[in-house]
């Protein structure tokens, strides 16, 4: 089941949009300092790099990824998530907006 609201959390209202707007989330932060980010990607091929280990959660829309090291393109779709280790990267291809949630760590 996909998440629809996000109770109590801080919500960043300035938005990250990087890959000349392709890609645009905003930040929360809970109550216990856990940070977050909700966003879209928007239809394109797009290669994330990762700091912290991340759990990309699908609440919209689906996307294909491939994860560093790998040949394979996987589909993941609403309700359904994946997690990309922490130093490392992923490329995700979109063909319709593409909303999600990152939790980091």
């Amino acid at each position: 089941m996909s998440t629809t609201s996000i109770p109590n959390v801080t919500v960043t209202t300035q938005a990250n949009v990087y890959f000349d707007g392709k890609c645009v989330s905003h930040g929360i932060t809970f109550a216990d300092g856990t940070k977050k980010s909700v966003g879209v990607v928007l239809p394109a091929t797009l290669t994330f790099n990762t700091g912290a280990p991340e759990i990309m959660e699908c609440v919209a829309g689906s996307c294909e990824y491939q994860l560093a090291g790998t040949d394979a393109w996987v589909k993941s779709g609403a309700g359904e998530q994946f997690s990309v280790p922490g130093n490392s990267s992923f490329q995700i291809r979109v063909s319709e907006p593409y909303h999600y949630i990152c939790h980091f760590g």
